[in-house]
């Protein structure tokens, strides 16, 4: 993956330092000229971290007063799992059906097997394939005989398919991939019909580490987009065009 642009860095940096206290909400960031000095960077690198900030609606730049962090926003019922981000979710994923993975190696029945290979075709198809692609982790949860494990996976797939910033993080990714998941399934199948738990393991850490690396490389590019909007709004409303040209 292509190192981290330094604005992009630092942005990340002062985001930490706002989550820790250091910079409540309602207060008011040091100056350009301090944070330059604090990072080690140009006023122009602070000036492109703020507008990352601004962005994701952390700070507030005011005319004449200055960079304000703002308020978190704030969570009630009927926003349960709002909050999760598509890299959250990945690695839980991750997490719980790679050891699901390993455990169904151990139990799966030959039944369970058919239909696996029945949704692969389904992928290889390409018709249907989402619908293919949720029912082959749910057969896989199902053959590990714990049903917690079942209820897991299936709330990961209600979250995937219910929260808005999910979905759209899923769908830029997935459906410029379909080899690429295809291929990751087969790989897990095999493993599974050779009930081999650590193979199983493997595959699907693989599977969810090429997802999560393919959603970093997209969350960069569309945030790069947004600070280049940001800033040719900022240049255009600064400039001094009329007055040289």
């Amino acid at each position: 993956m292509k190192s981290r642009r330094m604005f992009w860095q630092i942005a990340e940096k002062i985001e930490a330092l706002i989550k820790s206290g250091t910079y409540p909400p309602g207060s008011r960031l040091p100056p350009e000229r301090e944070l330059a000095e604090t990072f080690d960077v140009s006023r122009p690198t602070i000036r492109e971290s703020i507008i990352a900030l601004e962005v994701k609606h952390l700070v507030e730049a005011r005319t004449s007063s200055g960079v304000y962090v703002l308020e978190p926003p704030k969570n009630d019922s009927e926003s349960e799992g709002s909050d999760i981000s598509a890299f959250e979710l990945t690695q839980a994923r991750a997490l719980v059906e790679g050891e699901a993975a390993a455990l169904a190696a151990l139990s799966i029945s030959e039944g369970e097997l058919a239909t696996l290979k029945t949704t692969l075709e389904v992928m290889e198809s390409g018709v249907g394939a989402e619908k293919a692609d949720r029912e082959f982790h749910l057969v896989i949860s199902r053959a590990t005989r714990n049903n917690a494990i079942v209820l897991a996976v299936q709330k990961f797939w209600t979250l995937r398919d219910t929260l808005p910033q999910i979905q759209s993080a899923y769908a830029n990714v997935c459906t410029q991939s379909d080899k690429d998941r295809l291929n990751e399934h087969k790989a897990i199948y095999t493993a599974l019909k050779n009930n081999d738990a650590q193979a199983a393991r493997t595959a699907m850490h693989a599977h969810f580490n090429r997802l999560i690396n393919a959603l970093f490389e997209l969350s960069e590019k569309q945030a790069l987009e947004e600070v280049r909007k940001k800033t040719s709004q900022t240049r255009d409303l600064y400039s001094l065009r009329h007055l040289v040209g």
